[in-house]
């Protein structure tokens, strides 16, 4: 797994469209900005399949400090909720590798009362990383 930063997208961007750098580079930020200004006004963004930003107002609450258990107070906030969109949830089905491609099904067998139970690959949730 790698970071990719916004330099990174930048120039994918720009090579790949044939447009200068510094343009893509100024459209990228102008379109972050608006994102952003949006959501200070509370507005909903949707971009059709990629997915949904919503703004969320969270309740004050008491919550414990997990090393001295003192009772400690969170005041209320505003915090950004982002809904994965249909083609963003496709990409990242556990069934799909990185390119997209399905990938191939282990095959199952059934094991008889007299066998050992047969070993079955473990969730993706479940696997340690």
């Amino acid at each position: 797994m790698a970071t990719i930063t916004k330099k990174d997208l930048v120039d994918r961007i720009a090579e790949s469209t044939s447009c200068k750098r510094v343009l893509v580079k100024k459209v990228i930020q102008q379109f972050l900005d608006e994102i952003i200004r949006e959501l200070g006004k509370k507005n909903r963004l949707e971009f059709r399949d990629f997915g949904v930003f919503e703004v969320r107002d969270r309740a004050a609450r008491l919550a414990q400090n997990p090393k001295t258990m003192e009772k400690v107070r969170v005041p209320r906030k505003r915090t950004v909720k982002f809904k994965v969109g249909r083609l963003m949830k496709d990409r990242l089905s556990l069934d799909e590798d990185p390119v997209g491609a399905p990938k191939e099904r282990p095959a199952v067998r059934s094991a008889s009362m007299s066998e050992a139970p047969a070993v079955l690959s473990v969730p993706h949730a479940a696997q340690s990383g």
